[in-house]
Formats: structure tokens, sequence, C-alpha cells
């Protein structure tokens, strides 16, 4: 018996997928400025993220992870903008991992999948969402990552120890979806253990668990510096754009 079956239930045709957004780190790098909150084009970051897994019709349920002292604001957000799949707004733990734990157990308890996705990331495509969780009903545990395409060095000292082999290098992006309880399992074994783990996927790969990387996005970047809000408004423009463009044709 594999340990996926060990969590595993018997699902409808039509998985329940909860999805967890994660919005409470303190935006370090922002020059004061809250990330989640920033305005991107019309739109807070945050309520662009937020409307991604709205509007996705594989996602059930959201539940919103954030710091203590914005808890009230998004929650008036969600309601300005009529997010009705927020069913909560609560408040995130002192890492990365205590806030995931914290929004997990807000999920609603017949949720088959938990998709879990960065709050920073405003711009996630709706395929991706719907391929990540298409893959995770069938596998148990899938993560969206593109191919890196810069030049990977190893250093020692300051100095450059090899040139690694990009070729099979990945980088890893959200929303990452687990079958439920295997996520709820490996996250709490990660605390228990002490692992402040800072990627979703790490929590079931130390429990043995392979994870299936589907196609990401250039598109789906995270905010995390000012110079990243440019960047983001550039792909706004782009696909307002390119939405014209198709009108036209």
């Amino acid at each position: 018996m594999g340990l996926f079956s060990l969590f595993k239930k018997k699902k409808p045709e039509e998985p329940k997928c909860s999805a967890v957004i994660v919005s409470a780190g303190l935006a370090r790098r922002m020059g004061g400025i809250d990330k989640v909150l920033a305005p991107l084009g019309e739109l807070p970051v945050l309520v662009h993220t937020l409307y991604a897994f709205q509007d996705c019709p594989v996602i059930d349920e959201i539940i919103v992870v954030a710091r203590e002292d914005l808890v009230v604001e998004v929650g008036r957000l969600c309601r300005e903008f009529n997010l009705d799949k927020v069913r909560k707004v609560i408040v995130g733990g002192q890492e990365r991992i205590h806030s995931v734990q914290a929004g997990l157990g807000e999920t609603d308890p017949e949720a088959d999948l938990i998709a879990i996705h960065d709050g920073a990331r405003p711009l996630v495509p709706q395929e991706v969402i719907r391929d990540a969780v298409a893959r995770a009903a069938l596998t148990g545990a899938a993560a969206p990552a593109v191919p890196l395409t810069d030049t990977i060095k190893r250093t020692e000292d300051g100095l450059v120890a090899e040139t690694v082999d990009r070729s099979q290098l990945w980088a890893v992006q959200t929303p990452q979806v687990f079958e439920a309880g295997l996520i709820k399992a490996a996250t709490q074994k990660a605390i228990d253990d002490g692992e402040l783990l800072t990627d979703d996927c790490g929590a079931v790969e130390r429990m043995g668990m392979k994870v299936t990387l589907t196609s990401g996005s250039q598109e789906n970047i995270k905010i995390t510096t000012p110079l990243d809000l440019i960047l983001g408004e550039a792909i706004l423009q782009a696909r307002v754009e390119e939405g014209m463009w198709r009108c036209k044709q």
C-alpha cells in the first residue's frame, strides 16, 4: 500500500477543492509598501489574486490568511469586490508554515483537494490553476513550474565551484495542490519536527510523496520588490492589448 493510499478517500467525479491564500508576510523587500495591498492596475494585488480563484470553476471556497493588522481591511475588500467564495479571513502565524497550517484548519472538512497559493502572485492564469488541480486529483500532489533559463553557478567562498546543469532544474510556482489529508498530515509533521519550510511541496516530499510538475507561466510572477509591480503592470497591459486584438478579429 502506497503512502497516498493511506490518505486517499473515495472521490466524486468532480473533486471538491478549497484554496488557501497565504498573505501574512512582512514584505521586507518592498521598501515600506505592503505588497498585497499595493495597487496593480486599478485593483490591489490581493484582489487580483482572489479574483483568479473566484473566477476558477474548479475552486469551491477560499480561505485567506492575513497579518493580524490587515484582517479587517482584507475582509472589507472581499465584501467590496463581491468575492463570495471567500469563506473566512483569518490571522496568520509567525512563519509561513504556521500560516498555512492555520488556513488548512479552516478549510471545508469535505474538501478532497487543497490548493495553497501565495497572495502575492496576482497574475496566475486560469489554466495554471486548473491544470494543477486536475493533476493533483490523479496523483495526490501537483505544482506548476517553469524551466530555468539563466545559467546557474554553485559557489564556495565567493568563487565559482561549478556550473550547474540547468536542463533538469525548474522554478516551482503556486498554487501547489494536494490531497487534503496528505497536506494536513505533512504540514503537521514538518512543524512537529521543527522544519520551517517555505515550500509546501517540501512538506509532502519529506514523507516520501512524489510531486508532479505541471505547466507554470512566466506571467505567474511573485510580487516581492517594487520592480515586480512594474513588471506586473506590463503584464496587465499586454493582456488588455491582447484582448482588444482578439475582439477585432
